[in-house]
Order: structure tokens, then sequence, then C-alpha cells
């Protein structure tokens, strides 16, 4: 990329953060769609939310940008149209939810609904790379496991978003070294998506940590969830970097374990798994009596080591690269151990 080109994104970036901070301010004062507090909110005092559609402005800027002035860096039609319309499907229904509040399986019919347009446009992990047995061909399988992914990846972003900072702050974080990583192996579709995401959710920050005047809403956790998860198999697949396929869940590895280990924790327990609930790792760590600030910083500081965690993932050879998961995996294992040791002994489970 030469001089010009460069600096054109910065300014095109620092434009969209400008953007994003200018439409959070408008939303924190005259919107009206409140978060108002219950039983199971970590807040006292009604919040406007809804504040993630700053992120899909972002992102709609930097793809209808991309689309109009890019043309080397698009990918292939129906990849391109297939993620957007999916995209902003999750979008346009979660900002529903944030006005309705509509159930769970409302929200999942739709996250089903816009993973299938994915998948039938052509966006499916048709193979994986594995310890001691190598380059796998996944056939049907592939389609599943595309299908779990962006399903378990949308939710488990959701999920995650409970406290300040949660979601946005390893938005932009996970965003920035997906980046430069996608960057630097040559990437020209999936980093311009990357810094529209980080500007989108950095102007966001500003209004939510420390000190939250706007909340997010599923508009913005349900989307990023969805394009992180899609955007992963794309950088593996679809875009000129090739970037590892276990790029994204390393990046987002404590969102990931944080959900799955609740979710078998309770479904052992034999409790409803489709019900709210205030016993997320991350929630049960706040109730110990953590501040917002104290766990979102925590989960920051895991994101950043992941980040560098990925950055020499894409430096190992072949299948190996899975074996960088194991530290992380140990990390959350024995965090797991302290937190719900600490919360039974409090009877917060």
């Amino acid at each position: 990329m030469t001089r010009i080109a460069f600096l054109t994104h910065i300014l095109f970036a620092a434009g969209l953060f400008t953007l994003s901070c200018i439409v959070c301010y408008f939303m924190a004062k005259r919107v009206q769609i409140m978060d108002i507090p219950n039983d199971r909110s970590s807040h006292d005092t009604p919040v406007p939310k809804s504040g993630g559609i700053v992120i899909v402005i972002t992102f709609l800027c930097g793809v209808i940008s991309i689309y109009l002035f890019g043309d080397a860096t698009l990918i292939r039609d129906e990849y391109f149209f297939g993620f957007l319309f999916s995209a902003l499907f999750i979008a346009v229904i979660s900002f529903y939810d944030d006005i309705a509040d509509k159930s769970f399986f409302f929200k999942l019919v739709s996250h089903i609904i816009a993973a299938g347009v994915v998948i039938a446009s052509g966006i499916v992990i048709r193979e994986i790379a594995l310890p001691w047995v190598g380059q796998v061909q996944l056939g049907l399988f592939g389609y599943f496991l595309t299908f779990l992914w962006i399903i378990g990846l949308t939710n488990a972003y959701n999920f995650m978003d409970g406290l300040n900072g949660m979601a946005a702050g390893p938005a932009v974080i996970n965003g920035l070294f997906f980046c430069v990583l996608s960057y630097s192996q040559g990437s020209t579709f999936v980093y311009i998506i990357c810094y529209t995401i980080i500007a989108g959710a950095l102007g966001f920050l500003v209004f939510n940590f420390p000190v939250p005047r706007l909340f997010m809403g599923d508009v913005g956790s349900a989307f990023l969830g969805f394009v992180f998860s899609t955007l992963g198999i794309i950088a593996a697949l679809y875009d000129h970097s090739h970037t590892s396929l276990f790029v994204m869940p390393l990046l987002l590895f404590n969102f990931i374990y944080d959900t799955s280990f609740t979710f078998v924790r309770r479904l052992l327990k034999r409790e409803n798994v489709f019900s709210a609930h205030r016993t997320h790792l991350y929630q049960l760590f706040n109730q110990l009596g953590y501040s917002h600030v104290q766990v979102s910083c925590f989960h920051f500081g895991q994101c950043i080591a992941q980040g560098i965690g990925a950055y020499v993932m894409i430096n190992i050879y072949g299948s190996n690269r899975v074996f960088v998961f194991i530290p992380f995996l140990l990390f959350q294992i024995l965090y797991s151990i302290v937190i719900v040791s600490k919360a039974r002994k409090k009877n917060l489970i």
C-alpha cells in the first residue's frame, strides 16, 4: 500500500470515529429507547440503549465505500452480498428486539435465518487443519460446523454484553488485532471491515466506559458476534490474506469459554438454559464485589493476551497452530474454578 493510500485509510477511519461519537452523543441525549433496571440488571437507573447502531452505521459506510471505490478489494459478489444482507438483517431484527423486548426464541430464529443466508451464499468452512491428521475436507459436516460457529458466536457475544465496556472494548481490541494480522498477510477486504468496526466501537466506548451514558443493546452485541464469526471465515477462505481459521476463535476465546462453561454448568444442574440469568463467570466476578471497570479491564487484558497469541499462531506452520490454545484454556479453567468456588461460598449459584 502506498503512503497516500495509507493516509486515506487513516483519515477515513478517523472520520468514522468522529461520526460514531456524534451519533452516540445524539442518542444519549435524545433517544428514548431505555434499558429499565430489573432483578437481572447490573445498573440501577434507566440508561438509553441501542447505541450499537453506530457500529452498524460505520460498518455500512465501510462496506459501501468498498463496493463503490474498491474493486480490487472486493470478494466475490455472492459472498459480499450474502455477508452484507445477513449482517443488516441481524441488525434490523436486533434493533426491533431492543424496542419490543422479544423472546430468546424470536432472536434465535433470526440468527438461524441470517446464518442460513450466509451458508446459502457459499460462505462455508470446507476444510480444517488438525494435529497429527493434517488438512481434513469436511464435506457436508462443514455446513453444520459453519452454522454452529455463526450461531454460537453471535449468541456468545450477545450474552457477554452485561457490563460497561464488556462488548465494545473487546470489539476494539480484537478488531485491531484482526485488522493488523490480516493486513500483514495481504488482506484487501477484511482489514477495511475491521477498522470500520473499530471506529464505531471506539466511538461508542467513549459513551459506555467507564461511566455508561449509553448501552449497546442487541443491535450492537448480536451484530458484532455475527460479523466477527462470518469475517473469520471470509478471512480464512475468501480474502487475499487467507488468515488462519483458528485466529478468530483465539481472539474471542474468553467469550467462547465463558458462554460454553456457563451453558454446560446450567445444563448439568438441570436449569432452564434458555431463561435469563446472572451466572456467567463475568457476572459472578462482578457480584463478588469487583466493579464493572475491574471486570471489564480483566477481560481487556485477556483479549490483548489472546491477540498476542494470535500473532504467535500465524507464525506457526499448519495444524500445530491449535496448540496455541492450550495456555489460554488452562488459564480459563483456573479462572472458572476460582470464580465458581467463591460464588458458591457466597450462595450466588
